[in-house]
């Protein structure tokens, strides 16, 4: 998971995300200055199936789903996170 959008926090708060809906997040950080900043959510699929990406998509409500096969990462799905992605607020009673 890693936050592209150019606002501090946005990794972690789509990693609460997919954990409630019951995706592992194995890392969280920043993405490199080759990413550069974007606009929408970038769902990348390195390992297995599509549908993988597309329960990413559906947890976190935007995104595009790509295909980039690459064996050599430790992980099925890449999350670049955009600016599109805004976290649901919280209710505390």
């Amino acid at each position: 998971m890693l936050n592209a959008s150019g606002r501090p926090g946005v990794a972690r708060a789509a990693t609460r995300v997919l954990r409630e809906a019951g995706i592992d997040v194995v890392g969280v950080g920043n993405a490199g200055g080759g990413t550069g900043h974007l606009d929408s959510t970038r769902i990348v699929i390195r390992q297995g199936p599509a549908s993988n990406g597309e329960r990413v998509r559906r947890a976190l409500r935007v995104g595009r789903v790509v295909i980039e096969p690459d064996s050599t990462r430790l992980l099925d799905v890449s999350v670049f996170v955009g600016s599109d992605f805004a976290p649901p607020l919280e209710f505390h009673p």
